[in-house]
């Protein structure tokens, strides 16, 4: 799963809150080696820059050299499984972006990826699986994003949960889906940081 942020970019040219709302200012590009998000910079003309930060930065989970309130939005494509506290990266990453700014997150959704088998026989360094909502998984390493975004903390606006699931070949059989070069096996969330105002009036109210 190298190269799913390129396979993302058509679909999000598509959408265009992600050129007018989402990718606009400074960002970080959590885990962004070797397909960083800074290389499609024409595409969102409201991004005046985006730094990557992967391995030779340090721990993309605490982010420890980063000040609170640093980056206009926040991208990470496939990194969050990787890390051993989703809760805890998730947090982090909300620290570092300023009020009204935006974290788009994308993870491998579990039935579309894992498909059944876990530890995983496509990447064995996941340390998690994903799925928008069950009640039950067959994974024991499962995490629901709903469950995880609503524990983030009172400055997490959700704007948007999707299951990226529309160029998928259903009745394919077992198969690493991700390897061919139109599918995404993928959930993609995004999340607004709302200013100490909007908390304190438990809303984004007008005025």
């Amino acid at each position: 799963m190298t190269h799913e942020c390129a396979k993302s970019i058509v679909r999000r040219m598509h959408d265009p809150k992600f050129a007018s709302h989402y990718f606009v200012g400074q960002g970080l590009d959590v885990g962004g080696a070797p397909d960083p998000l800074s290389s499609f910079k024409p595409f969102f003309p409201l991004m005046t820059g985006c730094d990557t930060w992967d391995l030779p930065q340090g721990d993309g989970q605490v982010l420890e050299t980063v000040a609170d309130e640093t980056y206009d939005f926040l991208h990470s494509s496939h990194c969050l499984e990787h890390l051993v506290d989703p809760m805890v990266s998730l947090r982090n990453w909300l620290r570092v972006l300023k009020p009204g700014g935006h974290m788009v997150v994308m993870v491998p959704d579990e039935d579309l990826y894992e498909q059944g088998v876990f530890p995983s026989t496509f990447n064995d360094d996941h340390k998690w699986t994903f799925t928008v909502f069950k009640t039950e998984s067959w994974s024991e390493r499962s995490l629901n994003v709903v469950d995880l975004l609503r524990h983030i903390g009172p400055q997490a606006e959700i704007q948007k949960i999707e299951c990226l699931n529309s160029t998928f070949y259903h009745g394919m059989g077992r198969f690493d889906q991700t390897r061919l070069p139109t599918t995404e096996c993928a959930i993609e969330f995004v999340v607004r940081k709302r200013p100490e105002s909007e908390v304190a009036a438990k809303g984004r109210l007008p005025g």
